[in-house]
């Protein structure tokens, strides 16, 4: 039984923006007053409710859940597949007055929820650590209307990966399960349909002597590719040249474009994680196939980005440990003149080695297009590791140097041809997102007229399209205060 303490979500304020027609002044503003809603299997609990932009709840829900066939033991609690949702809300009393009234006439008020952000992360996540424990950055829209930062929190003059601090929101959650569930996974075995069997019996011997010294640390050395023949890892990385259209965005090169192709891959659908005795066994496609196919595991999404990444000469390699929300994860650590980076091939987001909120909490191994790493470091926690993988007392290398030969060859195409987008399918497309929208909104009103705005729909169409390349900066403030300035006259409700 999972058991949740919330506590302690920061910084945010809400500000009324409803105005009098002949006048520009703020009738009134006033404080969130948050709660917070865990959700699984389609059973939904509350905190309390708070009031203020510093909230602390501290609060324990337990949380009940389904078991399949009624079964406790580890191979039936990994067929569940549901995450669990946490979201913050904020609780408005809205009053409402007839038309035609004068504002001392009793009027009716109701109570609307407006959802403010959102934690989430899947049960197999809590099924391999038996608890989850940290304060974690709240994902959050880029434009929140009708919404301010609180002016009395002193931003820090440290920048958060170019994002200030003080527009983040942060959560301190302790998740476990109850009672305890051992997590354990076999070893693989050397398959007859296999590489050179010197080179993985090596391998497998290299993987057996690092769990002997790190239990718990992930090694992978070698998997399946989708012809079920055994290779080493070291094959699936190569430079591969992401879709042109990302690269005509920005014409020359910037930060901006590995913003931008890190987020592209965290568009494609992640294929959940198997967590079962035959854990062990891993089968990855390639790249081309991966966005052929428009899935893949999560260390498929992390291949993708580090090959991307390859084909702008940055130097990078695929990071595979343990975060606090996903469990298992797959990141690329990417080498800066005096830093490391830590992307998130799911999310697109990026951290810095050093950055306190990064979600991830162990680095296990790193392994590129020429060798695989293991972690020899008693600490594995991202700001203690020594990335230097020269240093062998630090890191324990699967080949000697300089090792050639032709099962270390990728078998990565040496380039991916991306199709034309048909723009006409594009277009049916959107038109069959903005209908089936239209009719869930007026199904979720069936009592009440459901009115568009054409102006609002005009603003919308042009600011949406700007928020799809993951960050409200390419927003421009007219546009933003343009849609506040509509809220002076009309109300934008569900």
């Amino acid at each position: 039984m999972p058991t949740y303490l919330v506590s302690s979500m920061s910084r945010l304020r809400h500000k009324e923006t409803i105005k009098s027609l002949a006048s520009d002044e703020i009738l009134n503003e006033d404080t969130v007053h948050p709660f917070v809603e865990v959700s699984f299997q389609h059973t939904v609990y509350q905190t309390s409710i708070a009031s203020g932009s510093h909230p602390c709840w501290n609060e324990e829900i337990k949380v009940d859940f389904i078991l399949p066939g009624h079964d406790c033991n580890f191979s039936s609690l990994s067929k569940i597949k549901d995450s669990i949702y946490i979201n913050i809300f904020d609780e408005m009393i809205i009053e409402k007055h007839e038309d035609r009234c004068f504002k001392s006439c009793s009027g009716h008020s109701y109570i609307r929820k407006n959802w403010l952000g959102s934690i989430v992360f899947p049960f197999s996540a809590l099924l391999q650590q038996s608890e989850i424990s940290g304060t974690f950055q709240v994902n959050i829209p880029p434009v929140l209307l009708g919404y301010t930062w609180s002016k009395t929190y002193v931003s820090p003059k440290e920048d958060y990966n170019g994002q200030n601090l003080k527009e983040c929101t942060f959560l301190n959650i302790f998740a476990t399960i109850e009672p305890q569930i051992s997590y354990t996974i076999c070893s693989p075995e050397l398959d007859k349909f296999s590489d050179q069997i010197d080179v993985l019996e090596r391998a497998w011997i290299f993987t057996k002597n690092c769990k002997a010294l790190f239990p718990k640390r992930r090694i992978i050395t070698t998997v399946f590719n989708d012809e079920g023949i055994q290779i080493l890892v070291i094959r699936y990385i190569k430079a591969l040249n992401p879709p042109q259209q990302l690269l005509d965005m920005f014409l020359h090169y910037s930060n901006a474009t590995l913003d931008l192709v890190a987020h592209f891959v965290s568009l494609i659908p992640v294929m959940p994680d198997a967590l079962d005795e035959n854990d062990g066994f891993n089968i990855w496609m390639t790249s081309e196939h991966c966005i052929s196919l428009a899935i893949g595991n999560k260390e498929e999404h992390a291949i993708l980005l580090c090959n991307f990444f390859l084909y702008f000469g940055k130097k990078a390699l695929v990071l595979l440990g343990t975060s606090v929300l996903e469990g298992h994860v797959a990141y690329v650590l990417t080498q800066e003149t005096d830093e490391y980076l830590l992307w998130n091939p799911l999310t697109g987001q990026c951290h810095k080695q050093f950055d306190p909120f990064c979600p991830l909490q162990g680095v296990d191994c790193l392994f590129d297009g020429e060798n695989v790493w293991f972690n020899l470091q008693q600490n594995n926690s991202p700001m203690a590791v020594y990335f230097d993988y020269s240093k062998e007392s630090f890191w324990k290398q699967l080949l000697p140097k300089n090792y050639q030969g032709t099962n270390t060859q990728s078998i990565q195409p040496e380039e991916i041809i991306y199709s034309d987008t048909n723009k006409s399918m594009v277009e049916d497309l959107k038109n069959r997102i903005e209908r089936t929208l239209k009719c869930k909104i007026m199904e979720w009103r069936p009592k009440q007229p459901t009115r568009w705005n054409r102006q609002c729909t005009f603003i919308l169409r042009q600011i949406l399209p700007k928020l799809e390349l993951g960050t409200a900066s390419f927003v421009s403030s007219e546009e933003e205060s343009e849609f506040e300035r509509l809220l002076q006259f009309y109300w934008v409700c569900i």
